[in-house]
């Protein structure tokens, strides 16, 4: 079965960045991802996302992978 666009992943990225009083920029900053792959993800339009990088989002969010990552059914 050939896989569709479409996703049913959120990342919650807007929300941790709000509750940590943290910009994108200085995410990216701490991270060492562009601004432009960040912003990709964070508006859902991102096909992967390697390891490391999410390693480093969680560790400069302290946070765990299912506060970044979450299901969303019916999406």
């Amino acid at each position: 079965m050939p896989a569709d666009d479409s996703s049913d992943i959120h990342c919650r990225l807007d929300e941790l960045l709000e509750a940590r009083g943290m910009t994108l920029t200085e995410l990216s900053r701490q991270v060492g991802v562009s601004l432009v792959n960040l912003s990709v993800l964070k508006n859902d339009r991102a096909k992967a996302i390697r390891f490391s990088t999410l390693t480093a989002i969680c560790n400069a969010l302290d946070c765990e992978v299912g506060d970044l990552l979450v299901t969303v059914h019916g999406a």
